[in-house]
């Protein structure tokens, strides 16, 4: 019988990005502060996730043992360093979240049955690995407060109570929406980037947060006049807002995720690229609640 398990480990980093045949004033441009010297930190979060047989201890491996090949591999190596000295491999290639994630993915793999490495630079900003050459995955995440109430046009209050419960009360209620979006693409072999990390961010608060945020969704926007907006239309209609706007910036939307309360959230994926743009709904969003 096969089973994942995952192992947590931490790292304190810093790093720059800077590239010698640009310009300061081109690095800043192209980098922002993050070009700035001598260098900023993060306090990394790394999970790795390994597949494999359940032995007859109930185990797919030793964790220990797994502890201390991701001590001696990774972390020891990688703990208050400057990451853009500390291996080769961020010699040609900037050390970002996602190549990081990348790099350990191969510096681990050797030793262990790794799956998908996944690599917090900070709570709101993480990369995903699996394996798949240049190709990685980056989230981040933000948030708007909106109200919304749940009821068809067509129907009574007490019908629509009968199908959304209090939800379809009259006033409507609010929530304080968290909002993942993750993109994919191939790292670029220089930059270490899968699209610009500001651009992505601005498109994300452009066409979702500042739109959204402290609206009833409802009245004030009109997608929503004729659709009912549940968690998992309103995670829809932003998978559809975004497609264009991420395929702009270089990269292809892979998932939209939204936290509507900690008990209740959605997740649809990007359209197949020929889709892209149309505005129904190609596959059905995955409700969890």
């Amino acid at each position: 019988m096969k089973c994942i398990i995952n192992r947590r480990a931490e790292f304190s980093a810093s790093h720059r990005y800077w590239l010698p045949e640009l310009s300061e004033d081109e690095n800043r441009q192209q980098f922002g502060l993050c070009a700035q010297a001598p260098g900023h930190g993060h306090n990394y979060v790394l999970y790795v996730a390994m597949e494999g047989e359940l032995d007859d201890y109930g185990m797919v491996l030793n964790l220990s043992d797994v502890k201390q090949v991701i001590k001696r591999e990774v972390t020891s190596q990688l703990n208050f360093a400057y990451l853009n000295d500390v291996w080769d491999e961020f010699q040609q290639t900037l050390p970002t979240t996602e190549h990081i994630a990348r790099v350990i993915w191969h510096r681990l793999a050797p030793h262990l049955p790794i799956i998908n490495i996944q690599l917090f630079e900070h709570p709101e900003l993480w990369a995903d690995y699996t394996g798949n050459d240049m190709e990685a995955y980056l989230t981040i995440s933000t948030h708007f407060s909106a109200a919304h109430r749940l009821a068809l046009p067509h129907l009574t209050l007490e019908q629509n109570s009968e199908i959304y419960g209090k939800c379809a009360r009259i006033h409507g209620h609010g929530h304080n929406y968290h909002l993942e979006v993750t993109i994919k693409g191939e790292i670029d072999p220089r930059t270490g980037m899968i699209a610009d990390l500001v651009a992505f961010q601005k498109a994300v608060d452009e066409h979702v947060v500042e739109p959204f945020d402290h609206t009833f969704l409802n009245h004030d926007i009109p997608y929503f006049a004729k659709v009912v907006p549940t968690a998992e239309n309103i995670a829809v209609h932003i998978r559809d807002l975004l497609e264009d706007p991420i395929r702009a910036i270089g990269a292809k939307l892979h998932k939209v995720k939204l936290i509507e309360s900690p008990n209740n959230s959605a997740e649809v994926y990007g359209l197949p690229v020929q889709q892209s743009g149309l505005s129904q709904v190609e596959e059905p969003a995955l409700a969890k609640v």
